[in-house]
């Protein structure tokens, strides 16, 4: 049984956000069950991964076309301004616990809990 990992990218500062997907797509390549929640303030890099000159564009997209993202909070996206992008881009949202993804949930699926 693959070892599963779920990744929650909270920072948006762009090189804790670059590392998130580089440890997300280098655990699917090593055959991990790797999840990605983007959530806090990392929420509003979804709206900046729509343009082309951003460091991190191509990663994202990487990972976003490897079905990596699970979900994007959705009261943070909305904090951030970034919701719209996020439903543009057809990216699960997650709200079960107060309007943000709950850690409990994957813990339950038997995810391992990674906070970037």
């Amino acid at each position: 049984m693959a070892r599963k990992v779920a990744i929650f990218a909270f920072n948006g500062e762009e090189m804790c956000f670059i590392h998130a997907l580089m440890n997300a797509l280098d655990m699917k390549e090593k055959e991990y069950d790797v999840k990605l929640t983007i959530e806090g303030s990392a929420t509003r890099l979804v709206k900046e991964a729509e343009g082309e000159n951003k460091t991190f564009t191509a990663l994202y997209r990487k990972a976003k076309d490897a079905g990596l993202i699970d979900c994007v909070c959705r009261a943070c996206a909305s904090k951030m301004e970034s919701l719209e992008s996020a439903k543009n881009q057809e990216l699960p949202l997650c709200d079960e616990m107060f309007g943000h993804p709950s850690m409990a949930r994957y813990m339950d699926e038997g995810y391992e809990i990674v906070v970037v």
